[in-house]
This record gives C-alpha cells, sequence and structure tokens, in this order.
C-alpha cells in the first residue's frame, strides 16, 4: 500500500509541476520563445496524460510489465493526440465562438499543424520515461 501511495504522490507532484510550466508556455518570453509557444505545450501535453492515465493503472507486479503498461500508455497517449491533430483538419466546422475559447485551444488545439507530430511522439517517449521511472520506485 506504501509503494501506491508514494506513486501517487510522485504522479501528484509531477502534475504539480506540468500544469503550471505547461500553461506558463504560452505567455512564455524569451530565449526560443517560438519554439516554446508553439511546440513545448505539445511535449508537456503528452507527458501530463501518460501521468494522468498511469495515476488509475493498478501498480505492476515486475519490471516486464511496467514496460508494457507504460508502453502502452505512451503510445495510446500518441495516437490518440495524432487523431486529435489530424481532427483540426475539420475544425472549420465547429462554430468559432467554441474554437476561440482557451479551453478549447488548450485540450484541443487551435489549428493542424504537421510540426506538432514529432513533438508529440518526443513527449509520448519522454512520459513514457517518467512513467516508468516513477513504477520503479519502490
Amino acid at each position: 500500500m506504501a509503494i501506491i501511495n508514494t506513486r501517487r504522490s510522485l504522479i501528484f507532484i509531477s502534475l504539480l509541476a506540468i500544469v503550471p510550466l505547461g500553461l506558463y508556455s504560452k505567455v512564455y518570453m524569451g530565449i526560443a520563445q517560438t519554439w516554446v509557444h508553439d511546440y513545448s505545450g505539445d511535449v508537456l501535453y503528452e507527458i501530463l496524460w501518460c501521468l494522468v492515465i498511469f495515476w488509475f493503472v493498478h501498480s505492476p507486479k515486475d519490471v516486464k510489465q511496467l514496460k508494457n503498461i507504460a508502453s502502452r500508455i505512451a503510445l495510446w497517449v500518441f495516437a490518440v493526440t495524432c487523431a486529435i491533430e489530424i481532427s483540426q483538419l475539420w475544425f472549420h466546422l465547429v462554430p468559432p465562438i467554441l474554437r476561440s475559447h482557451v479551453i478549447w485551444k488548450l485540450l484541443l488545439g487551435a489549428g493542424f499543424a504537421w510540426w506538432d507530430f514529432p513533438h508529440y511522439a518526443l513527449g509520448s517517449l519522454i512520459g513514457w520515461w517518467w512513467i516508468y521511472s516513477i513504477g520503479r520506485i519502490e
């Protein structure tokens, strides 16, 4: 039981760091601000969802199971965010009043961009490593 509490505490602390960092990336001014505004949120978004899903997964018994679970989570997060990105090609069908809300933009994006895909892959890879590392802590 203590391992689960430690794991969940680490996930919670990680989320407490990632959410403000992701929000701050939208207003950041400084070195590489264009990349930070446009793509760092993609990386953080993937990590966030990997952690959120890992919160609800039972603690695996061994390293092989942990790798399997971490891989499945990261691949599903990557697939779903890629599907959301592709769906942005049809966002013009959604009324502009809905698309203009901050929540919409944060969760579903503002528009389609090919360069989001490599950043989703990077975020999923980091998310895999993050949840694998948390899962290894006993």
